[in-house]
């Protein structure tokens, strides 16, 4: 993977951990009510769970890729449709997320992580996601370790990245959040990502 691969990945993994959705309202609802290190907390239990399906998507798709040989061209392009459908579905989305600052009892850090986590698994689609994205940055049948390596970092640095400056900036959120306008651009713009990533996969295969 070279660098400019490598900061591709981590562009649009950027912007999709970016978009409102349930995985940062319950970061920035965490911190602004209990603190920021619940936040945090919550962040690491996500990026665990996201580390989880990255690992499985890799692992299954580099099988696929050594055993299927040329029919993995017709998987590739499968994902790539995947990516587009997922790119009309934001872009089309209407339903806005709440971010809603209200007392709670206060929960430990292990509470906090272990919510981020099970949040994060409850989303199983997030397996066929990494699926159809990877290999349009990366040739699955000849991945190394270094590889793998590479997209666990860009993987923690983008999804937790993002949520610990949700988990910083939770209280000015919970009220700009509120902004229909932000949010219609932040999918607009991840949109537009999975678009290009799918466009990509499908002309690379």
């Amino acid at each position: 993977m070279n660098l400019f691969t490598m900061i591709s990945l981590l562009g649009i993994m950027l912007v999709l951990a970016a978009i409102p959705s349930a995985s940062v309202a319950l970061v920035v609802t965490r911190s602004a009510m209990l603190g920021f290190a619940n936040g945090v907390a919550v962040a690491i239990g996500i990026v665990v769970g996201d580390l989880l399906f990255a690992s499985l998507a890799i692992l299954g798709m580099s099988f696929l890729a050594e055993t299927m040989g040329s029919f993995f061209v017709v998987l590739k392009i499968c994902g790539g449709a995947y990516l587009i459908w997922l790119g009309f579905s934001l872009l089309r989305a209407k339903r806005e997320v709440e971010l809603k600052s209200t007392d709670s009892p206060r929960l430990s850090l292990l509470s906090s992580c272990v919510a981020g986590f099970v949040l994060t698994l409850g989303d199983v689609k997030a397996i066929l996601f990494y699926a159809s994205l990877f290999p349009a940055f990366v040739d699955m049948a000849s991945l190394g370790l270094t590889d793998m390596a590479v997209i666990m970092l860009v993987t923690i640095a983008a999804v937790g990245g993002v949520k610990v400056f949700y988990a910083l900036a939770a209280e000015s959120i919970v009220k700009r959040f509120q902004n229909r306008k932000a949010q219609r651009l932040a999918r607009s713009a991840a949109g537009c990502a999975m678009l290009g990533a799918g466009t990509y996969l499908i002309t690379k295969a």
